[in-house]
């Protein structure tokens, strides 16, 4: 051994001693075997989008347009409507994923959050039969999320005690953040209960190119952050902005989920 290969290694030896010899002495392998112990590859996984349909159980044909998408795709479905029993069975037997849609109070009186909704002032025992109720209408679902809510979102009781009973079912909560002061994310996660939130919602205007730029803002949240959640409704301008942002999209960009895949990452 020639004097600089002993100052090379005896430094890594007092190293080792210094700051734990596990690290180093991999290091130290590395380096016998030629390569550079600092400089690995970086392996970095693809960004996930989910996107989740709200709003179904009220027409077949519009919840068909998404399942010829043929890519991944969450159904999240009203309860106690014409359709939700029958097209929960046709979504899982494409192989899809069901959430229940839960409906709570918004803030604006004159829109009706429909069959099974939860208000502000709800005592916990109708709660926990509304909720109950609902999740057996929906027996296939794998989590809820909230339909409208605004109000009912940012009510701090009425709010846990709806997570509560989520919780005690097994399932998860997506916060559809449909109030910037919504309690529900937060609350979800102090009751230790699998959640996440949305990041954005796709169709809040119905035209396609809006549509596809918010497809494009999600792409871009789920590039920088790993994944990302959309939101969107059984819209035929909907399905065409996805049909058509598919055609665009580098097959190695984006990877399509189901939201389990995010929410038990």
């Amino acid at each position: 051994m020639n004097r600089r290969d002993f100052l090379y290694k005896s430094g890594y030896l007092v190293a080792g001693s210094l700051l734990g010899v596990g690290t180093f002495s991999k290091a130290f392998a590395s380096a016998g075997q030629g390569g550079s112990p600092f400089l690995r590859p970086r392996i970095v996984d693809i960004p996930k989008i989910a996107l989740i349909i709200d709003d179904i159980g009220y027409s077949i044909p519009r919840a068909r347009k998404f399942l010829s998408l043929n890519i991944p795709i969450t159904f999240s479905i009203l309860p106690r409507v014409p359709y939700s029993r029958d097209l929960a069975g046709e979504i899982s037997d494409h192989g899809h994923e069901v959430m229940l849609h839960q409906p709570m109070q918004p803030y604006d009186s004159s829109l009706d959050p429909g069959p099974g909704a939860l208000y502000e002032g709800d005592d916990p025992s109708r709660i926990i039969g509304i909720v109950e109720e609902n999740i057996s209408e929906v027996p296939l679902a794998i989590g809820v999320n909230n339909h409208m809510g605004s109000r009912f979102t940012e009510c701090q009781r009425e709010i846990h005690e709806t997570l509560q009973v989520i919780k005690n079912n097994n399932l998860f909560f997506v916060d559809s953040r449909t109030s910037n002061n919504s309690k529900a994310f937060r609350t979800a996660r102090r009751l230790h209960l699998t959640t996440d939130r949305r990041n954005v919602f796709l169709d809040t205007v119905r035209s396609e190119s809006t549509i596809l730029y918010r497809l494009n803002q999600l792409k871009r949240c789920a590039q920088e952050y790993g994944h990302a959640i959309g939101i969107g409704h059984p819209f035929p301008e909907t399905a065409r902005a996805i049909e058509y942002f598919l055609r665009e999209l580098p097959a190695s960009d984006i990877s399509f989920v189901h939201i389990s895949k995010i929410m038990y990452a």
